[in-house]
């Protein structure tokens, strides 16, 4: 047990400097960015869902939490939401960075989610919209939510509401601690079961078995928080799963943006339907990756 954990420790320690360069930059980003993100999406009018998808592809979930914020206002509405929350990378390119993946790999996985986004959004929005007869507002004021900043130290109900930035190296540094812990307990729990069970049987169980693995990784995917992203991404770089179940989990993973969805939205039905498009969606786009035999 012992040398399982020192293992697991030297394999996520190699990955702490490029994580801590990539959450950097990340910060520098959305720092500069965060405002003129939102303006973007709330004045795009019907090009909302594809503006929402391609703001969504930036890393963290904070912007999931302000999307989920804006819907329950009604400034946007079920199209723009759901783009979002699929496009969502949360720390699926942090990870995927550190690991060294290839830049190509990491670019078509993004840009697949964005389309997959898109077209999920355009297609299932309206048909929401109508089922939970909602109407998206046609302007956005600054009492609607305007001091509701973008960011992914999202406190205790996990909206970015309110966040004071302890600075940029600070925020990125507890970001990188953070992610590196959930890095670390993955790996862990990971080499403990494949020197249980063998890393053959375990990848047999989520891949030889049609459908399951989708299913166990869209699953995965609804847990409201950041470890989803690092828990599907991880078993992905190590093959545990295969490239479809990669997507289901990942464009289901969506951050604190679903417990925005249900803590400020007042409609248990419409969050639990939104809930339940955004599974079913993910897990069929990634039953679709993995029929057609695509590789990332």
């Amino acid at each position: 047990m012992a040398h399982i954990l020192i293992h697991s420790l030297k394999d996520s320690l190699v990955l702490l400097p490029f994580l801590f360069g990539t959450y950097l930059v990340i910060e520098i980003l959305e720092t500069a960015a965060g405002e003129h993100a939102k303006k973007l999406i709330t004045g795009a009018g019907k090009g909302s869902v594809a503006v929402g998808a391609a703001l969504g592809v930036v890393p963290q979930c904070g912007f999931s939490a302000v999307a989920a914020g804006f819907y329950s206002k009604g400034i946007i509405g079920a199209g723009a939401l759901l783009a979002v929350f699929m496009s969502t990378s949360d720390e699926m390119l942090p990870v995927f960075v550190a690991a060294k993946a290839p830049a190509a790999t990491i670019l078509s996985i993004l840009a697949a989610k964005f389309v997959m986004a898109v077209i999920s959004g355009t297609l299932a929005g309206p048909v929401l919209d109508r089922v939970c007869r909602r109407r998206p507002a046609k302007s956005f004021h600054a009492e609607d939510g305007g001091d509701c900043h973008v960011g992914h130290d999202h406190g205790e109900n996990g909206c970015g509401c309110g966040h004071r930035h302890r600075g940029i190296i600070a925020d990125a540094a507890a970001h990188t601690i953070k992610v590196f812990a959930f890095i670390f307990a993955v790996t862990l729990v990971l080499n403990i079961v494949i020197h249980t069970v063998g890393q053959d049987a375990l990848g047999s169980v989520l891949g030889d078995i049609p459908v399951l693995g989708e299913i166990v990784a869209g699953l995965i995917g609804l847990i409201p928080n950041c470890a989803a992203s690092v828990i599907i991404s991880q078993l992905y770089l190590d093959g545990v799963i295969g490239a479809g179940a990669m997507m289901s989990g990942l464009l289901v993973s969506s951050g604190a943006g679903v417990l925005v969805l249900f803590e400020e939205n007042r409609s248990p039905k419409s969050n639990a339907l939104i809930l339940a498009v955004l599974y079913g969606l993910g897990v069929a786009w990634g039953l679709l990756v993995e029929i057609s035999g695509v590789v990332f």
